[in-house]
Parts: structure tokens; C-alpha cells; sequence
């Protein structure tokens, strides 16, 4: 079975960009290769060179093994972790 593609709208699919780069800067900064992360994250290197551009089709669990590796892990929890909108929806069904 083949993975289906994501995708994504132009405005999302820059977001994905700017995380793959922001994921290519924090390597850079500490001076690691992309050969170093993509064996400590135990990913192929294409799949390093996905990620750091943004590409939807790498895998999550390849993108948390990433920033593993760089010590950016707890980064991760902050994915939907401030819900404005669950909570505006919520106040308003308490409002009821």
C-alpha cells in the first residue's frame, strides 16, 4: 500500500516550510550535519532533507525523532496545546 499525499493549501504548506527551515537553523546552530541528525534520528537522509523543507509526506514520528535529536522535543507539546477556539466554544456552551 502506497502513502496517499497530503495536500495542503499554498498558506498551510508555508507554514510546513518554515517549520522545515526553522528545523534546518536550530541543525545549523549546532553544527551537525544533515548525514549526523538523519543516523542519530535513525531516518534516511532524504527523509532529513524532506523535513527540512517542508515536504507533507514525512512522518510525523520522523519529524518528533528529528527534533529529538535536537534536544527540542518538548517543542512538540506545544502543537495544540493554546485551543482559542475549542475554549471560545466551550465558554459558550457554558453560557447556555
Amino acid at each position: 500500500m502506497s502513502a496517499k499525499k497530503q495536500i495542503l493549501f499554498p498558506k498551510h504548506q508555508i507554514l510546513l516550510e518554515q517549520m522545515g527551515e526553522n528545523i534546518k537553523l536550530a541543525r545549523k546552530r549546532r553544527k551537525l550535519t544533515a548525514i549526523q541528525i538523519a543516523e542519530r534520528a535513525d531516518i534516511a537522509r532524504t527523509t532529513l532533507y524532506q523535513i527540512e523543507k517542508g515536504n507533507s509526506s514525512a512522518a510525523i514520528g520522523a519529524y518528533f525523532n528529528v527534533l529529538k535529536v535536537l534536544g527540542l522535543q518538548d517543542d512538540f507539546l506545544k502543537i495544540a496545546a493554546d485551543d482559542k477556539l475549542g475554549r471560545k466554544l466551550q465558554d459558550l456552551d457554558l453560557l447556555k
